[in-house]
């Protein structure tokens, strides 16, 4: 094998700069102990020539999310500050991935040789998803759940807080200290009132989750709900949950796909934050089943994050180690799309600061408990989360996401939807955590 040179860093610097168009907006430290770059800017540590040779097979993002969570890579001191210093520095500079000529690329390969760093393609990280399958086939749309979502009950009840509820909270304008449980809460009362749950009414809740909406509805308001979460392990925690509690009679928990519901019409149907899951051709139909669950004057809440149209879909690191196939679109195209179905959207409220705050709490906890996360699923997963935790704060923080709830109705065939404007107000009127 060559022999690095020891002057890695600076090599790999004037590289750099080539490829961005500027100069390097970070401090450079490589496997050979050589440094370069702004003393007071974020230090990335290049700890193995594989990092490189990842970046060599598979440039940008994808490349870089398998060189961190392997350890070949890392940011020195807090990643969320490091990724924010190193994003703000190229947004300000204008750094830019220009078109490299012929000659380009000849030089970059005559400086990875010099660096030792060419070579077969490493190995993909065993924490990366592994998907067959026709793209939203049962089967695989099962795989890709199973991917996030069965990683075990015990990694997210460490995770997250007593509500287990895996979306975005929601602070009151006027409770600004609840803690991240309250905030749960909160958005789960904000729910019921948006959705009109009063004792008797019959929920159907796509995708429940570790069913905080499901056990809320039926303890809170005596609500007769059918739950149907995505993952064997959620379907065991509710089933479980609903027994500890009293509340057989008032649940059914029903583990299947979406596209095999059947019942109703239910006066009132919501899905929290599992529309990202269905794929974009597969939502027309998906809408249409949303409209087909409720009945007339009926009332559908969906909460669901969005990306703009420039970035549609849900990221390649997402979709490599977290939510395989997920799609994000932009916000007006999924109102156009229920309204398509025959739904009617009477309001939407943004959530985005507030998923700021959920998924900073939900971090706090990762590093605050980081030796009992990597004992429990490995430091490879333990890293994934934290890559995916903080870029996902930092994509809302700075609208490259955001989250919104959409409350329709199915109208009647006159078109009377049953909401007048004092509904409105009264889902906000002393809204408090029971």
């Amino acid at each position: 094998m060559t022999t690095a040179p020891p002057d890695a860093a600076q090599r790999l610097a004037v590289l750099a700069e080539e490829v961005l168009g500027g100069p390097l907006p970070v401090r450079l430290r490589t496997w050979d102990g050589s440094e370069t770059g702004p003393a007071d800017a974020p230090a990335v540590v290049v700890r193995s020539r594989r990092a490189l040779r990842r970046l060599l097979w598979q440039p940008g993002e994808p490349g870089l999310a398998q060189a961190y969570v392997t350890g070949e890579l890392d940011v020195e001191g807090d990643l969320a500050q490091g990724l924010r210093a190193m994003w703000t520095a190229a947004r300000e500079r204008g750094l830019h991935a220009p078109k490299l000529s012929s000659s380009d690329w000849a030089r970059a390969a005559g400086t990875a040789v010099r660096l030792g760093v060419l070579g077969p393609r490493p190995p993909a990280p065993a924490s990366q998803a592994r998907l067959r399958g026709g793209l939203h086939s049962k089967a695989r749309d099962h795989a890709a759940i199973s991917h996030h979502y069965d990683l075990s009950n015990d990694f997210y009840r460490l995770l997250l807080d007593e509500t287990m509820a895996y979306s975005c909270g929601y602070w009151p304008g006027d409770e600004p200290a609840l803690g991240p449980a309250d905030a749960q809460r909160a958005k789960l009362e904000l729910i019921c009132r948006k959705l009109g749950i009063v004792s008797g009414s019959r929920l159907l809740d796509i995708g429940c989750g570790w069913g905080s909406l499901t056990l809320y509805a039926a303890e809170q308001h005596d609500s007769q709900v059918t739950a149907v979460p995505l993952a064997r392990e959620q379907a065991i925690h509710v089933q479980e949950q609903a027994r500890e509690r009293g509340l057989e009679h008032r649940i059914q928990v029903v583990n299947q796909d979406y596209r095999d519901i059947t019942g109703g019409p239910y006066d009132a149907v919501a899905t929290v934050e599992m529309g990202e899951h269905v794929g974009d051709a597969e939502y027309p139909a998906f809408a249409a089943a949303l409209y087909r669950m409720v009945r007339p004057q009926g009332r559908v809440l969906v909460q669901q994050m969005s990306r703009g149209a420039k970035a549609p879909g849900g990221g390649a690191f997402i979709e490599a180690y977290i939510a395989p196939d997920m799609h994000m679109r932009p916000l007006g195209e999924t109102v156009g799309l229920l309204e398509a179905a025959g739904l009617e959207v009477r309001s939407v409220e943004s959530m985005r600061e507030h998923y700021v705050r959920t998924i900073n709490a939900w971090h706090r906890t990762l590093e605050e408990r980081w030796d009992d996360f990597v004992r429990l699923a490995g430091e490879e997963t333990a890293r994934v989360w934290r890559l995916y935790l903080i870029g996902g704060a930092l994509a809302f923080e700075e609208r490259r996401m955001g989250v919104d709830q959409l409350l329709a109705v199915r109208p009647t065939p006159l078109g009377d939807s049953g909401l007048t404007q004092a509904h409105t107000a009264d889902w906000y009127q002393k809204l408090t955590v029971r």
